[in-house]
């Protein structure tokens, strides 16, 4: 019973949000923004491929409201 009253208060993660917060993490440390379309294109590709592999439990609605949030994201101006 314990363990029922742990997990009903435990704080629960939305599904979406590790794997985009790890997304965003990995645009900001490569440099991708900024770059020229078709090289955003390739990495987007290549690093929501990855985040696909490593978050099973996603569905592809949510891999591709993943790619664009990414999309979004990517096409704002750099930082300077």
């Amino acid at each position: 019973m314990m363990d029922r009253i742990l997990a009903r208060k435990a704080p629960r993660v939305p599904l979406l949000e590790e794997p985009r917060d790890e997304l965003f993490s990995h645009i900001l440390r490569s440099g991708v923004i900024g770059a020229p379309p078709d090289q955003q294109r390739e990495w987007l590709d290549e690093t929501i491929g990855y985040l696909a592999d490593r978050y099973p439990e996603l569905s592809p609605e949510d891999v591709e409201l993943l790619r664009e949030v990414a999309d979004r994201f990517c096409a704002r101006e750099p930082v300077t």
